[in-house]
């Protein structure tokens, strides 16, 4: 099989990339590097077709989607401080993206497309955990924070229903907060882990930590080779038209992550907290029965994430940089 990986250098397409070419696959990557980073992929560059360039750009998607078999749509602009001081930006990449994603698989008879969708379509559930037939919601549409929520609901809607009679098999796959080394910087991780390490260098004893929101709100941590297990199974053998949640049904509180990057660094914490920004979700932990029955089975517990996840941070914290344009 041939794929094209749109957002080819992001930290998820990344890992699809080697994951697709390890199974002996041709891959193809789009990507305009703007969020994303070459350096993920550095060693596997010769292994792949690389093209440069936006997926707002109908021409270069039209470029990069022709000959391939197969389309995975990761390409967004990922990181809840993007989406609260750029959501015009954020909204403009998802729906003209993959709106020529699809009129460049339908011009070119591509008819597989994989469309990476989020957790953030669901926001404040009425049922936890969440399986993928729970309403979808904007409750606030004056509230920039749900850009990011918004723009992937409208691309399921055009997945679907383009992809209702104009593709052999348009599949949706919702990641629950992945992370893993080499995740960017503007997450909740990542975020714990700098600002942890900053303040052992600067005290004794136990850490006063300050976070958002009280620390009791809680998510499902899915380490990354878990997500592109299931994502691979999805890319395998998800019915025409499926929705799959991607994740973890272990639920931890922000609490407890703080807890466990403490344990890490020999540190007991005290949680200060803070105002949650408006709009953030207190409970999010997805229902996988319908990706297990694809054959998926997480295996990497968040302590043995953590302790993969940690020392990248600590060991290239000074090469942290400011987030560019988009992706």
């Amino acid at each position: 099989m041939r794929y094209l990986v749109t957002g080819a250098s992001g930290f998820i397409a990344s890992t699809l990339v080697r994951a697709l070419l390890k199974n002996g696959n041709d891959v193809r990557g789009l990507d305009n590097e703007s969020r994303g980073s070459r350096h993920r992929l550095r060693d596997v560059e010769s292994q792949f077709e690389c093209i440069q360039g936006d997926v707002r750009d109908a021409s270069t998607v039209a470029r990069a989607v022709q000959g391939v078999d197969a389309v995975c749509h990761l390409a967004a602009i990922n990181g809840t401080e993007s989406f609260y001081s750029r959501p015009e930006l954020v909204l403009e990449v998802s729906v003209k993206g993959m709106l020529n994603v699809l009129d460049a698989c339908i011009a070119h008879g591509v008819d597989q497309l994989f469309v990476a969708s989020s957790s953030e379509v669901y926001q404040t559930p009425a049922k936890v955990p969440t399986d993928e037939t729970a309403a979808l919601s904007i409750p606030d549409p004056l509230n920039p924070r749900y850009s990011y929520g918004g723009g992937k609901i409208i691309s399921e809607l055009l997945t679907l229903n383009y992809g209702r009679k104009r593709l052999r098999r348009a599949v949706i796959f919702r990641p629950h907060n992945v992370y893993g080394p080499d995740m960017g910087w503007e997450h909740v991780i990542p975020e714990l882990i700098l600002r942890m390490r900053e303040l052992c260098a600067q005290t004794q004893g136990a850490i006063v930590l300050p976070i958002e929101g009280s620390g009791e709100e809680t998510r499902s941590f899915v380490f990354i080779d878990d997500l592109i297990a299931g994502l691979l199974k999805v890319i395998e053998k998800g019915e025409h038209l499926g929705i799959y949640n991607i994740g973890t049904e272990e639920e931890h509180s922000i609490k407890q992550v703080a807890e466990e990057i403490g344990r890490h660094f020999g540190r007991e914490i005290q949680i200060a907290p803070g105002r949650l920004k408006p709009g953030g979700t207190l409970r999010r932990c997805p229902d996988i029965k319908r990706v297990r029955a694809l054959g998926y089975a997480p295996r990497v517990s968040l302590r043995e994430g953590l302790a993969g996840t940690i020392p990248w941070y600590v060991e290239n914290a000074d090469k942290k940089t400011a987030p560019a344009s988009p992706s």
